[in-house]
Order: structure tokens, then sequence, then C-alpha cells
């Protein structure tokens, strides 16, 4: 009985061993790989990049615009071939630009942006990177069907920002507290696209930073330096391609030189939960060329312009909640691209009707500043104001009502100087050119937000353009217009945007 009893308890003890075996060699189901990682270090929306510590986010928008009596960014003060002159009729494709039927009623704009974020924890801190560009088609005046543009591209590490990034002036709510869709809204410097620039931040704690660097001096749509006496500052034909007819234009006339400082910019900062106030400032060489053709007949000394800048911008109003308003004041000697630029030009012409002349027109030049044979630079002096408000009626809908004032006053000695003798010979009797001018602007934007992220919205903006010439002045015929005589005369226009994004 032993031995089969033996015999059976041997004969199970095989069969296990053989089934634990052939168990052994049958695929075992693997466990789920995690091909993309989510990296919560950095807030929502970031991933690891596979095989690296690297945490990278990717977004952007699809966006269509339709402009109406305006260029494809809601911008009535665009300048025209040649920047910082009275440039061709018109400042852009709208029925008050060349007040006549060369003119377009409405552009159209497809655009398409695209950024990518990343961020690596180091032993010296975060190291991140980050790039932004546009793709867009356009139609009428602005950038056209296949433009790419490179609005921000830098590094940051260990404090330093390398690259192309938003100024170190720029108040962080910029023009944009009121979310405007314009790119035109002017008064002090905004953020529509980066400077290149190397800065340090600087943390105190509490809220309070400060930041410092350079930044270079040639930016977009930069006032150039007019030499009002090489190639005469007056009145010529309209530029090739401009949308209008006549104009008074400095034609060759610009004395910008070389780029030889960067600008020194800095601010001061406190963020609190109730509001965010900043103090900036920044020095800006002002590098002038030759008197004439002939290097050896000299040039003017170079000098130096100055911005300054104050704003405040108040959360948590009373008024509801995600409300907010924002001021602020911005004055500059020789700089005035930190109060007029980004998209928008520096010569500025509408055309209107007039009892007096063929027809009326208010224009307006932005320098740095102006010579002439022997001169020194006469520094041009530009200061802004501007504020907004921004009201949530319900967490879908929304209104910003927003509005400003910028003063450009060019001293006695470069009224002088441009007035030159081939405009004093184009005005009428009585009749007085005086480049000082100041431009007026207010606007609402209302935007509905149905589902997350996607937001249509609509605004409305009304410029005028105050200048103080008298009298008339006789331009050259161009395009359709016929030489006759303008009526100096101040110019207001109303444009509008209607704007589909759909954010990711």
């Amino acid at each position: 009985m032993s031995k089969i009893k033996s015999l059976i308890l041997g004969s199970a003890a095989t069969l296990v061993a053989v089934a634990g075996a052939q168990a052994a060699d049958l695929p075992v189901k693997a466990k789920a790989v995690q091909y993309v990682k989510i990296c919560s270090l950095y807030g929502a929306g970031f991933y690891y990049i596979p095989g690296t510590d690297t945490c990278i986010k990717l977004g952007g928008y699809i966006q269509a615009d339709v402009n109406i009596a305006s260029n494809n960014y809601n911008n009535p003060l665009s300048g025209g071939s040649f920047a910082g002159v009275f440039t061709g009729g018109g400042t852009y494709a709208g029925v008050n630009g060349n007040h006549n039927h060369d003119s377009d009623s409405f552009t159209t704009r497809s655009r398409a942006q695209l950024n990518l974020d990343t961020r690596t924890a180091t032993e010296y801190g975060v190291v991140r990177t980050y790039w932004s560009s546009n793709f867009e088609h356009s139609t009428g005046f602005g950038p056209s069907s296949g433009n790419l543009t490179v609005d921000f591209a830098f590094v940051q590490f260990a404090g330093f920002t390398f690259g192309k990034a938003i100024s170190n002036f720029t108040t962080p709510w910029s023009a944009y507290t009121a979310n405007v869709n314009t790119s035109a809204y002017i008064g002090g410097q905004d953020n529509a696209t980066g400077i290149t620039q190397a800065a340090y931040t600087f943390q105190f704690g509490n809220g309070v930073s400060a930041q410092l660097g350079v930044e270079d001096n040639k930016t977009i749509q930069r006032a150039p330096i007019l030499n009002a006496a090489f190639t005469p500052f007056g009145v010529v034909t309209g530029s090739t391609g401009a949308p209008s007819s006549s104009s008074l234009i400095a034609s060759g006339a610009y004395g910008t030189g070389g780029q030889l400082s960067p600008d020194i910019v800095g601010n001061i900062r406190i963020d609190q939960a109730a509001f965010t106030a900043q103090l900036s400032g920044a020095l800006h060489n002002v590098n002038a060329n030759y008197y004439t053709a002939d290097e050896r007949d000299g040039r003017p000394s170079d000098k130096w312009g100055f911005a300054v800048s104050g704003g405040l911008l108040l959360k948590n109003l009373p008024t509801g909640p995600g409300d907010k308003f924002s001021v602020d004041l911005t004055y500059t000697e020789g700089a005035p691209k930190y109060v007029i630029g980004g998209t928008v030009g520096n010569g500025y012409n509408i055309y209107g009707s007039s009892d007096v002349g063929y027809e009326s027109f208010a224009a307006g030049s932005l320098f740095d500043g102006v010579y002439g044979t022997g001169t020194n630079i006469e520094l041009t002096k530009v200061w802004g104001v501007r504020a907004s408000f921004l009201h949530n009626w319900t967490p879908n809908w929304e209104t910003g009502v927003f509005g400003g004032y910028t003063h450009v006053d060019y001293n006695g000695n470069a009224t002088a100087l441009m007035n030159t003798p081939a405009i004093l010979a184009a005005l009428g009797a009585g009749s007085s050119y005086n480049p000082d001018f100041n431009i007026w602007q207010i606007g609402t934007r209302t935007a509905w937000t149905p589902v997350k992220n996607l937001t249509f919205s609509g605004e409305v903006l009304y410029t005028k353009i105050d200048q103080t010439s008298v009298g008339t002045i006789t331009l050259p015929a161009g395009g359709f217009n016929p030489t006759a005589a303008y009526e100096f005369k101040d110019q207001g226009v109303f444009t509008g945007n209607l704007r589909v994004r759909r954010t990711f």
C-alpha cells in the first residue's frame, strides 16, 4: 500500500513540475508602455520628450479676420513704402485712406500661429526655450500669401534671457488688458512682437522684481533720423506702389547711421493680488549719418535719447470677477518707438473732403531727430497716455473699452529745418507747415466664447490725426490724383474688425 501511495505522489509531483515548466514557456502579457508621459512640473499641457528629462508644450491658434476700412491689423496708421515720411495719399486700404475708388472697403486674413515651450530642471534652475511663429494669407495691404514671422525665439537660464522676447520696457499687461484685436493701439509700447535682447531678471520676493538688459537698437518700425538738407524734405510724386498719388515725402533724405550701441532697458515691478505696477526706463543711441554724400563733409555728433514709463493694472475690481483696469504714461526724447511702434508705421496720411482745396488731408511724420548741414541733431519729443477697462458680463461674454492720446513735438529748430524751400514754395498764401501732430484713439471690443478656447469677437476703433499746419499746399499729380491744392485739415476715421479664433 505504501509503495502504491509513493508511486501516486511521485507521479503527481512529476506532473506539477512538467506543468510548471510548460507554463514558464508560455508568453507573459507585457506591461503597458507609456510612450507619452505627462509632465506636471510646469502646469497643464506639458509632456516629457521620450528618452529625456525635458518637458515640452505645443500650443497656438487658428484665426480668421475681416478688417473693415483698414489693413490686416485693424491699423489706420500704417506707414507706406517709405517709413517715417508723408507717404502716398492713404495709410491703409480703406475708404477714407485714398478717398477715391482705388481703395478696398475690407481686407481678409487667415492666420495659423504655432508655439513651442520646452523646460528642463537643472542644478542652476529651469532652462527654458520658447518659439512662436505666424503663418498667414492676406488680401489688401499687409502680409500676403506665404508670409512667415518669428515673433518670439528665446532661451532663459539662471535668470538670463537671450533672444527675441518682449522688451523689458513693456508693461506685463501691455496694450491688451481690454483684449484688443488691433495692433495699432498706441500711447506706449506693446507686445505684438519681441525684440532681440540679453537681459537679467532679479527676484526680490513678495512680488517685487526688476529687469536690466540690452536690446537691439533697430527694432521693427523704428523711427529714422531726418537729414533735412541732403535730398531735401519736400514735395515730390508718390512712391511706386503707394495706395495713392501725390505725397509729401523725404525721398532719400534719411540721415540714420549704422547701429553703434544697443538700447539699455530696465524696469522694476510690483505684482500683487490686487494690482501690478511698473516703472520702466530706456536709453537709445541716436546716431546720424553724414551731412552730404561726401563723408569728408562730416556728420553731427551722436546723442542719447531716452524713454520713461509708469503704469498700473488694477485687478479684482468690484464691478465683477475678472474685470481689469489699466493706465500707463510714457515720455520720450529721441526714442519715439517706445510710444509709437510695433505694426504702426512712421508716416501717416488720411485724406478727406474740402471746401477750400481739391481735397483735405492730415499728415504726420515720425523721426528720432532732425538735422541739417552743420547742425546738431534736434531730438523729437513724443509722449502718450492710454487706458483700458475690461468687463466680464458672464463667463462667456466680455466687453473692453480702450483709448489713448499721443503728442509728437518737434522743437523750433527742427520745424525750421523741415520747412525746406520746396515745401515753402508749395504752400498757399497765408499757409504754414508745422510737423507737430497728435493722435486720438478710442475703441471697444466685445467677445463671445461659447465653448472653451473658441472666441468670436468684434471691434470698432476711431482714430483721429490732429495736425497743426494751416492753409493749403500744392501736391503734384500721381496715381489718380491731379496736381492741385490740398487743404491741411484734421482727419478722423472709423475702422473695424471681425475675428474668429480657436486656441489650442
